[in-house]
């Protein structure tokens, strides 16, 4: 996409605030915490029939205590590399600082069209104040917004759209399947994705909660085309005690809603723990395909050829009813499978929307029930005629029969096993429905 507007400045301007606005969903956290946005994040917004790509930036700083700093001033870079409209935000309650001073000295040698946004020019006065601006040097138009109430971005949009091509289309990530990662905190998510893009797509520290914002990116490499979402860690509730920390976590949740496949990551070393099982049980419970992946392999002492076999069947008996979920072990760190996990988790997508014809499911499943039809209950004989596949996004199968009510869970699971071991639903959650024939 070649419309891309890039949002920089110094920390806490409300560039994320901006962000969320154009968006039009509140997709980056905000908080009255500086340098809460560490990673670059895109959304896509429209203005008068033209749409066009926007990155939330990180806070561009020099010299401060923050470990993060040098990690975000490179992001900052890489989006002012690939923006066509930078807009450089600042602060009109505060005036002109260094950092803007400084971030304004690397603008001026951008050969590319800067914009000079004032925020929080929430009344006349500081509209009026908000000349001082001029005064950083650089060769571009001032608006004055209020990125809360959105007062004064029309004006702002009108200009940034006048850079923009004429061919550019709605949102063109709509229909590309989507490949969530979800994990514990420090398991190697935004290590797993930087390994797969070949550059530093998310900043990466032996830190647990590194990464904030859930962070999309388009992966298209060796045929294939999908959106990969690093997400934040996703610990217990009794253990979220910070404000960004929660709001994370329901970044991450909402990944999960949004992808069509969940790529759930163990850290080799901790092994199965029980917050790996509530991720699990989330995403079998809104119908996303699932794989596991056992990262950081390469840690695991004394490994013989039976070690992963028996990983795995203890992750299975935890697994339970939901051991049809696919298990792979990786090491992000020396790139061991990793280009297996993305095929593993296509293929999971691939089963997901896998339809299966009316005609091959009655000639395969039909044969399954008599020989072992359903237990009788009070005399009630049960027949099952006919069977097809529901027109759902996950699959999901309806059995037509006369006594539907007199079926039990226990039959249900059958069938459920027998639709496996004929179809390949590998990593898919399979709804059954007994209707009345």
């Amino acid at each position: 996409m070649s419309n891309i507007v890039a949002i920089t400045g110094r920390p806490n301007v409300g560039k994320s605030t901006l962000f969320n606005r154009l968006v039009e969903r509140k997709k980056a956290i905000m908080d009255n915490e500086s340098g809460v946005t560490r990673d670059r994040h895109y959304g896509f917004a429209q203005w008068n029939g033209k749409y066009f790509t926007v990155i939330d930036t990180g806070g561009y700083v020099t010299g401060s205590d923050d470990i993060f700093e040098d990690a975000i001033r490179t992001q900052v870079k890489m989006a002012l590399d690939e923006a066509s409209v930078v807009l450089f935000m600042v602060d009109c309650q505060n005036g002109v600082t260094s950092m803007d001073e400084d971030f304004a000295n690397i603008l001026r040698e951008l050969k590319k069209p800067v914009i000079l946004v004032a925020n929080k020019a929430d009344n006349p006065d500081l509209e009026l104040a908000s000349s001082e601006f001029y005064s950083l040097g650089l060769d571009a138009n001032l608006y004055t917004i209020a990125s809360t109430s959105g007062s004064g971005t029309g004006e702002l949009l009108d200009e940034v759209v006048t850079y923009f091509d004429d061919n550019d289309n709605e949102n063109p990530e709509d229909g590309i399947p989507r490949i969530s990662i979800l994990g514990r905190p420090n398991a190697g998510k935004s290590s797993f994705l930087n390994a797969l893009l070949g550059k530093e797509r998310t900043i990466v520290t032996d830190i647990a909660g590194t990464t904030r914002d859930s962070i999309n990116t388009r992966y298209k490499l060796y045929d294939k085309d999908f959106i990969l979402t690093d997400t934040a860690g996703i610990r217990k509730k009794s253990r979220v005690t910070e404000d960004i920390e929660f709001y994370s976590v329901l970044r991450a949740i909402q990944s999960l809603q949004d992808s069509d496949v969940c790529i759930v990551m163990l850290d080799a070393e901790r092994g199965f723990e029980s917050q790996d099982m509530n991720i699990i049980s989330l995403a079998h419970k809104y119908k996303k395909g699932i794989m596991i992946m056992v990262n950081k392999w390469d840690l695991i002492p004394d490994k013989d050829s039976n070690t992963a076999i028996k990983f795995k069947k203890e992750i299975e008996e935890k697994l339970g009813p939901l051991s049809y979920i696919p298990i792979i072990f990786t090491s992000v760190l020396n790139k061991q499978r990793i280009f297996q996990a993305i095929e593993l988790a296509m293929e999971v997508n691939e089963n997901r929307v896998r339809k299966i014809s009316t005609s091959a499911l009655n000639e395969i499943m039909l044969k399954e029930i008599e020989h072992n039809p359903p237990p009788a209950l009070k005399g009630k004989h049960i027949k099952i005629k006919y069977i097809t596949q529901l027109p759902v996004h996950t699959p999901m199968f309806a059995f037509f029969c006369n006594l539907p009510q007199y079926i039990k869970e226990p039959y249900e699971r059958f069938l459920t096993n027998k639709l496996r071991s004929h179809f390949d639903f590998k990593g898919v959650p399979i709804k059954i429905s007994f209707r009345k024939k």
